[in-house]
C-alpha cells in the first residue's frame, strides 16, 4: 500500500491534512502525482508547480513543500507539504 500525507500549514499550525492511499499497480511517480491531485481536489486548490528545488527535496527526503512560489493562484496559508508515509517494495 502506498500512502501519501498531505498537510497545509499556516502560522506554524496544521490547518488541514489528509492521507491518500493508493493500492494500484502504477509507478511511484504516478502514485505521487495522483495523490497530490486528489488532495488538491479535496482542499479545493489548484495543482502546484514542481520547481527544481521541490523535486530535489522530494528525491532526497521523500518530502516536499509547496510555497506561494509553486502556485499560480494566491494561497491563504504558508505552505503545503507532502510526505510519503508508506511504500510497497517488491
Amino acid at each position: 500500500m502506498f500512502r501519501l500525507w498531505v498537510r497545509i500549514i499556516k502560522d506554524s499550525r496544521l490547518v488541514k491534512d489528509t492521507v491518500i492511499e493508493d493500492a494500484s499497480e502504477d509507478t511511484r511517480t504516478h502514485k505521487i502525482f495522483n495523490g497530490l491531485d486528489a488532495a488538491c481536489v479535496e482542499f479545493d486548490l489548484c495543482k502546484p508547480i514542481w520547481l527544481d528545488s521541490t523535486v530535489a527535496d522530494f528525491k532526497r527526503l521523500s518530502k516536499a513543500r509547496f510555497t506561494a512560489d509553486n502556485f499560480i493562484e494566491p494561497i491563504d496559508f504558508d505552505y503545503m507539504e507532502i510526505q510519503v508515509l508508506e511504500e510497497d517494495f517488491l
